[in-house]
């Protein structure tokens, strides 16, 4: 993995053990877990077949700013009518995240709902992403598919992100 002014960077191959074990590269456990007095982060459903680690720090932050904006959009009306989206958003976020711990290694256990979201059985390949802000968790197939869709678009996001 490169940190490269804070970005977490690097691809890995890993194998989901039969406890549903998980070893993290030890340097994206130290990104993850950075200014944090335990080895906890936030662990995320992002897409189906990916699943994204998050410092904790940072997660919440991001989260309590949205909550904060949708209640004050609730407090001044502008939600009337909304009322599905309202309850849309509360089950993804009820069933979104949950905080995780890191065992010995940078092993952490992947929890039953996020496994199935990932789709990967114990023995089977996971494909660690360094994303930037995050660490992802790919399913081999789904992160396959989403390189053939993107690479050819890197030198102009990468052009694009550099101006």
């Amino acid at each position: 993995m490169t940190l490269v002014d804070d970005l977490i960077l690097g691809e890995y191959q890993r194998t989901l053990d039969e406890r549903y074990r998980l070893s993290i590269p030890v340097d994206m456990c130290d990104a993850l877990t950075r200014s944090s007095e335990s080895a906890e982060c936030i662990l995320t459903k992002e897409r189906p077949g990916c699943l994204s680690l998050w410092n904790t720090a940072i997660w919440q932050e991001k989260l309590t700013q949205g909550v904060r904006i949708i209640q004050e959009k609730i407090v001044a009306g502008n939600m009337n009518g909304r009322i599905d989206q309202l309850q849309m958003l509360g089950r993804l976020l009820s069933t979104r995240q949950r905080t995780i711990q890191f065992a010995g290694r940078g092993r952490l256990v992947l929890p039953e709902g996020f496994r199935e979201f990932l789709g990967v059985e114990p023995g089977g390949e996971i494909v660690i992403v360094g994303a930037a802000v995050c660490v992802e968790l790919w399913h081999p197939d789904r992160w396959l598919d989403y390189l053939e869709g993107r690479m050819p678009k890197f030198r102009r996001l990468f052009d694009r992100l550099t101006r």
